[in-house]
């Protein structure tokens, strides 16, 4: 049942996407960079670690839908545990002035190392970011996020993350 639940769900996820490469738009080959650090499940006192992460996104591939320009984004963490989580999904950016609310989601691979068993090797990452805009396309900010099988696993328990966030475009 729960193989049946992630194939329905990859599904929709691959029928979201577009058919052929003229349904994005690609202007030049601006990426940006997150280069981050914080903690790791910093709600579970016995398994909390400290992470450092990095991801990548590439601002002018992207397209427009009904939650908004919605754009790839494909990134690795790690802890001080050995956890690992690699993973790609989409994000958006809203912005107002100088502050950016970026929420994603990307499903990815988690490794658990000597870290904490969130029971399943496919783990879903829900994320919200605030960040203010600095001078020379960079921003610094904040993020939170949630990681889940959503009961792939025989458990679920689930972590809880914040980060200190540096963008850079270039």
């Amino acid at each position: 049942m729960k193989l049946k639940i992630l194939y329905l769900l990859i599904a929709f996820f691959v029928a979201g996407l577009p058919i052929n490469a003229e349904d994005f738009k690609v202007d030049t080959n601006n990426t940006k960079f997150n280069v981050y650090s914080g903690m790791f499940d910093f709600s579970d006192d016995g398994k909390r670690s400290t992470l450092i992460g990095l991801q990548h996104q590439n601002v002018d591939l992207n397209k427009d839908t009904f939650l908004g320009n919605l754009s790839p984004i494909t990134g690795a963490l790690i802890t001080s545990d050995n956890a690992a989580y690699f993973y790609t999904g989409v994000q958006a950016q809203y912005s107002i002035g100088a502050l950016n609310v970026i929420p994603s989601f990307t499903p990815g691979i988690y490794e658990q190392g000597d870290g904490k068993d969130l029971g399943h090797i496919i783990e879903f990452k829900s994320e919200v970011q605030l960040s203010l805009d600095l001078p020379k396309d960079s921003q610094f900010g904040f993020s939170y996020n949630h990681l889940s099988n959503a009961s792939l696993g025989d458990k679920n328990p689930g972590a809880n993350s914040y980060m200190f966030n540096f963008l850079k475009k270039f």
